[in-house]
């Protein structure tokens, strides 16, 4: 069902546009991509047009050839807007909307677009807007008449269109105000991440392209009922819920917002207090999708973009995901993963695998420890099942003798807790 805004009266129809430079290849992969996000932003591509040069027009990103059929097209098409498939610099985006006379928008407007609409807590809202400001600061020249020309729809969602009537001086401010929020959230986050940490229960972060199916993995894992929509960025605010492992170790697993290629640099900033999440974490459950023929692409942008957050040195499970949509089951790997797994969230194929593979690579956290417990002492017991993994405990005279794994940064059970 097409999406229609408050101060929209039909659906917007766009030209796509992308230059494929000279020395790169033709990414149609990503122009395809563009078309997805854009209709997931409510409005229908009814065309599209690429050139490749040398290096995109500094001035008016395409050449003037191309922007005259770019013209001809809107005519021809009656649309209202085009979408560049790269970030436009405030001259391209100036000069694009006086030289064609129509909305201009690029890739990054379409995505904090998206954002807009899917935050739900105060905190993707916040992290959401102060990204818009950011962005607007830096295109406030270039988008003041793209978007005054033609008011609401596609880019203007949210606090877009007040931003547009400040100066800079007044988005500065509302910025300072923005990050100071979003400090006192991001404090709040730290909270009940150290919280999380004083139970000592190991935390595992799902992360993956967008509509690799994290979310779906997650319900049939823990009964979450996050929204499920084979869209692009179906869900953006993250979730944490408990799970017990088959080897009777509880764990707390979260979901993260999917990754894109080109994510905006601004919206990697505003989510880094979100994303950060992983760098938390104690493993990371990357969810391919291993249908879609671009899942190599993908795999590169989100281990790309944790290298971005300074997230590189925690142990991976490769999930490759949605294998009922594979005739043939292709070989499937990962180098830089530190195990992978092949499973179909949707139908509940491989998930016993999965939680055996966590539980795998968990242990290898962990220190195989022999103690004996004085009886008086008995408590310790649960702390053990709770933190650790108990795998034998037996009841003799001088105590009850246990055998386990505990994390190996929790050094306080083997000097104080199991001693």
């Amino acid at each position: 069902m097409a999406q229609f805004y408050e101060n929209q009266t039909e659906q917007e129809k766009v030209i796509l546009v992308a230059v494929y430079e000279k020395g790169g290849f033709q990414d149609e992969e990503s122009l395809r991509e563009l078309e997805e996000l854009t209709k997931t932003a409510g409005a229908v591509c009814v065309g599209s047009i690429t050139q490749n040069l040398e290096s995109e027009n500094p001035v008016t990103y395409l050449g003037k050839g191309k922007l005259e059929e770019l013209r001809t097209m809107l005519v021809a098409y009656d649309a209202t807007g085009i979408v560049c498939d790269t970030e436009l610099t405030p001259v391209q985006m100036k000069n694009l909307s006086q030289i064609l006379d129509t909305k201009i928008m690029d890739r990054t407007m379409i995505i904090l677009d998206i954002f807009a609409a899917r935050a739900n807590t105060r905190e993707g809202k916040i992290q959401v807007e102060l990204a818009q400001l950011k962005y607007n600061a830096t295109m406030l020249v270039g988008l003041r008449p793209s978007l005054s020309r033609l008011g609401g729809g596609i880019g203007t969602r949210g606090p877009g269109e007040k931003k547009l009537e400040m100066d800079r001086r007044l988005i500065r401010e509302q910025i300072s105000r923005l990050k100071r929020d979003l400090e006192q959230v991001k404090q709040h986050r730290a909270t009940q991440r150290k919280q999380r940490s004083a139970s000592s229960s190991p935390v595992v972060c799902i992360v993956g392209y967008t509509n690799a199916g994290k979310s779906t993995l997650l319900n049939h894992l823990t009964q979450a009922d996050v929204l499920e929509e084979d869209k692009l960025f179906a869900t953006l605010d993250p979730t944490t819920r408990a799970l017990q492992l088959p080897n009777g170790q509880n764990i707390m697993l979260t979901d993260t917002v999917g990754f894109i290629s080109k994510l905006p640099h601004h919206l990697i900033q505003a989510f880094r207090s979100t994303l950060e999440e992983a760098k938390y974490s104690d493993l990371i459950l990357h969810v391919v999708d291993a249908s879609n023929p671009e899942m190599d692409r993908q795999m590169y942008a989100v281990y790309d973009t944790l290298r971005q957050l300074d997230i590189a040195d925690k142990s991976v499970i490769t999930v490759f995901n949605k294998i009922d949509k594979l005739d043939d089951m292709p070989v499937l790997k990962d180098l830089r993963a530190d195990a992978t797994v092949t499973i179909s969230a949707k139908q509940e194929k491989g998930l016993d695998v999965l939680l055996d593979t966590i539980g795998t690579q968990l242990r290898q956290q962990q220190v195989y420890v022999e103690r004996v417990i004085a009886y008086k002492d008995t408590a310790k017991l649960t702390n053990i099942r709770k933190y650790g993994q108990l795998l034998s405990e037996e009841y003799r005279e001088d105590g009850i003798h246990i055998k386990a794994y505990v994390r190996k940064q929790e050094t306080s059970y083997e000097k104080s807790s199991i001693n």
